[in-house]
């Protein structure tokens, strides 16, 4: 008696779960013109990848950073003893301040001449000489502004800067060494610009030059994939030798998260069109080594189906290679249909058993 109250309990709230869920967002099996794509391995390349060089004489006092550190544009990554560079500019500061004194003071000179001149009071020849020691002095002036500006450049490179932001790869000098101009001081990379080259066959070299379109696909941590719209293709000029095949590079936007100069990745190049069977992404199940989809019927009844998945298209849609036929709906929140699915089934186990 207590068992078949339990048994009944359990079928109306079976019942009433059943009936209270609400209904299952669906979306049908539809045939798509997608874009047909060749795979290839693709190999991950810095745009920047510069080795700063020093561009003054000097005794390296300072080393900021070290390999794998992070340096922002314009920071200063090594420094070398100034002490010339210094007195350089002192001595130019010092001609500097002399030449404008000396100008101002043909200046004024020539400023008396001249209002003594157009009076008439001296000679031609005295106002020539007035203002070609003015135009001297100006010169000179010049002469001294421009050797100060060059004494310090001098000392300013003695303080090695960053040209972008990125990541030391080598470091090529210690403190107490003697650098000339030239002499490599660290190499680094810039993660902000990236790009992937990619070796294509020549029989299909023709048909992505004129397409013009790919993506990066990449795999996470999680296991989960994503896939980056290139940028530009570059195509160069000619064959490898003993392949046969073709580099192209693929740049990718600015400041892509999870890629890094040396990694391996798939890239996905259009090569055209084809006619596909397509369901959205996110209605599909992955159970160990069967994928399926639920499918709701025209009763509302919901089934498991196995089938077989092609690739996702960049629009977030899966090929549908078996399994599925055209105008067939599948629910597009698995993890809901599946609990309504058990539900189901449970209630027509538990009437099977009141039978």
């Amino acid at each position: 008696m207590n068992i078949r109250l339990l048994s009944g309990t359990l079928l109306l709230t079976l019942a009433a779960a059943v009936r209270a869920a609400p209904a299952l967002e669906t979306a049908p099996a539809q045939v798509e013109t997608v874009e047909r794509e060749q795979v290839f391995d693709g190999t991950v390349e810095a745009v920047n990848q510069t080795t700063v060089s020093a561009q003054t004489t000097g005794r390296v006092l300072q080393v900021l950073y070290d390999v794998d550190d992070y340096v922002e544009k314009g920071a200063v990554i090594v420094r070398l003893r100034d002490t010339e560079q210094r007195a350089q500019v002192e001595k130019a500061q010092a001609a500097l301040n002399e030449a404008r004194a000396r100008y101002q003071q043909t200046k004024a000179e020539f400023a008396r001449v001249k209002e003594l001149f157009d009076k008439h009071l001296v000679s031609k020849s005295r106002y020539d000489q007035a203002k070609a020691e003015r135009d001297a002095a100006l010169a000179r002036l010049q002469a001294a502004e421009a050797a100060l500006d060059a004494a310090r450049e001098q000392l300013e490179r003695t303080r090695i800067r960053a040209p972008y932001s990125g990541i030391v790869t080598q470091r090529h000098v210690e403190v107490g060494e003697v650098v000339q101009p030239g002499t490599p001081v660290m190499t680094g990379v810039s993660l902000e610009k990236l790009r992937v080259r990619v070796a294509v066959p020549q029989r299909l070299i023709n048909a992505i030059r004129k397409l013009r379109r790919a993506r990066v696909i990449v795999q996470d941590e999680d296991g989960r994939t994503r896939s980056i719209p290139a940028e530009r293709l570059t195509f160069f000029p000619y064959a490898q030798g003993k392949t046969n095949t073709f580099d192209v590079r693929v740049e990718l936007p600015e400041n892509v998260k999870g890629l890094f100069p040396g990694m391996f990745v798939k890239v996905a190049f259009v090569t055209g069109q084809d006619k596909r069977l397509v369901i959205p992404a996110r209605a599909v199940v992955y159970r160990s080594e069967v994928t399926g989809v639920y499918v709701v019927d025209d009763q509302g009844r919901i089934h498991f189906r196995a089938i077989r998945p092609g690739r996702t298209t960049p629009d977030g849609k899966i090929v549908v290679l078996a399994g599925l036929k055209p105008g067939e709906r599948v629910a597009l929140d698995p993890i809901k249909a599946g609990a309504l699915f058990k539900a189901r089934r449970a209630l027509r186990e538990e009437n099977g058993h009141e039978r």
